[in-house]
């Protein structure tokens, strides 16, 4: 139920929302995160600026002595993403110490309060949207791939451990692509409380897998907390009285300050919608477009597989003899580990009419090995050297339990390795 708002703020209460509605409005605005559309396109020329001024203000007002030449990309936790939140956070404590030696006589923000919401509330919407539909289609953390499934266990990093845990499962991943979609509850005034509620728990979880297993999203999924509780704020008593009293209670719905004219409120509304659509639908062109280039939709080889090299036969040539594991990925690309464990990425052309793969070491076109391949059955492989090459390949395709094992409904024994 909408109720009215308090007509009067304490000093105190000025105080803290100042600093909080300057440093959140600089926060979308500086890490905006691909959450509000057309964002990157404002921010070009300052975020060129910053560029320039972050890495000075690294050097010569915190003293850091190495240059910072890494901005923002897909890790959020980059030297430069750092010395910007301290300027952000720089910037909100001199603005409300102006704002206060200039601002003493507005009795409250109640309406400054209400677009800080909305601002918050599309920005975190937006964000969990997005994260949640790519993980819907398993775009985020794809199944295991051959890489990683020949890879030693010890020899993963914390964030490649998540990350084959969390595409291990399509269900899971189905799930918390749900949960993250429910952020859209947020876009709409009447169930932000609720949309508040899962979000807290949503960025909850990924701040703590960001946190214990080194993601470095660590300062994203943390304001992602932080402003899911900015939003919860005005609900805070009721919300307590309600789980640890066994309270009845009301639950606040911020009244959303009056517009006199009506072409400046059709306007809003307008650009509200417009944007949730322009949103969705471009997420929906994205998500699709990629699907077919990346993840478990990707092209995959006709050969597709893990190989172990059983026997190498003829002198001709040496490679093959130090192969180990021979890995048929994606429809132009392939790996070879080595006896000694090194690994070599490679670009691959398969001719199934001729029965033939090119391999290009290093990614090198110039550099490449030919060979026949015959299929001895599905488990079995050979590569005959080609041209004039005598070399004799045997391979037995690798299984894995943790992709063959499937859902079992019936266990009389925990199938633990």
């Amino acid at each position: 139920m909408t109720q009215p708002t308090p007509e009067h703020w304490n000093l105190s209460q000025k105080i803290i929302f100042r600093f909080v509605f300057i440093i959140l409005l600089l926060f979308i605005f500086f890490i905006n995160n691909g959450a509000y559309p057309l964002m990157w396109l404002i921010m070009k020329y300052p975020q060129e600026l910053l560029q320039v001024f972050i890495p000075w203000l690294g050097k010569n007002l915190l003293g850091i002595p190495y240059e910072i030449t890494t901005f923002s990309n897909g890790s959020g936790d980059t030297t430069y993403d750092y010395v910007l939140l301290f300027f952000i956070t720089l910037m909100a404590l001199t603005g409300t110490v102006l704002w206060t030696l200039t601002g003493r006589k507005a009795d409250n923000y109640n309406k400054l309060f209400y677009w800080l919401t909305v601002a918050v509330r599309f920005y975190v919407g937006f964000m969990l949207i997005n994260y949640g539909a790519v993980k819907v289609i398993q775009l985020q953390f794809p199944s295991p791939g051959l890489y990683r499934l020949t890879q030693a266990y010890g020899d993963s990093s914390p964030m490649g451990l998540a990350w084959t845990f969390l595409g291990f499962s399509k269900g899971y991943n189905l799930f918390m692509g749900v949960a993250e979609l429910m952020a859209g509850l947020l876009l709409f005034r009447r169930t932000v409380t609720i949309g508040a509620i899962l979000t807290l728990m949503v960025s909850a979880n990924i701040m703590a897998v960001n946190y214990f297993y080194d993601i470095p999203v660590k300062i994203v999924s943390t304001a992602l907390v932080l402003m899911s509780l900015f939003l919860l704020a005005p609900n805070f008593k009721p919300l307590i009285k309600l789980f640890f009293a066994g309270e009845a209670v009301q639950l606040k719905t911020l009244a959303a300050p009056p517009i006199k004219s009506e072409w400046l409120q059709t306007t809003l509304y307008s650009l509200k919608y417009l944007c949730i659509f322009f949103v969705c639908a471009g997420l929906i062109w994205s998500v699709f477009s990629q699907r077919a280039k990346y993840g478990d939709k990707a092209p995959k080889s006709p050969l597709y597989g893990a190989y172990r090299v059983d026997k190498v036969s003829g002198a001709a040539h040496s490679d093959p003899k130090k192969w180990k594991i021979l890995m048929m990925d994606g429809l132009n690309y392939s790996a070879i580990k080595f006896i000694d464990d090194g690994v070599e990425h490679c670009d691959v052309k398969t001719d199934t009419i001729a029965k033939s793969i090119s391999l290009g070491y290093n990614m090198d076109a110039n550099n490449r090995q030919k060979f026949n391949y015959t299929v001895i059955d599905p488990d079995h492989l050979v590569l005959k050297g080609m041209p004039g090459d005598s070399v004799v390949v045997e391979l037995t395709r690798i299984k894995f339990p943790l992709t063959d094992r499937g859902f079992n409904w019936i266990t009389e024994k925990p199938f633990n390795k």
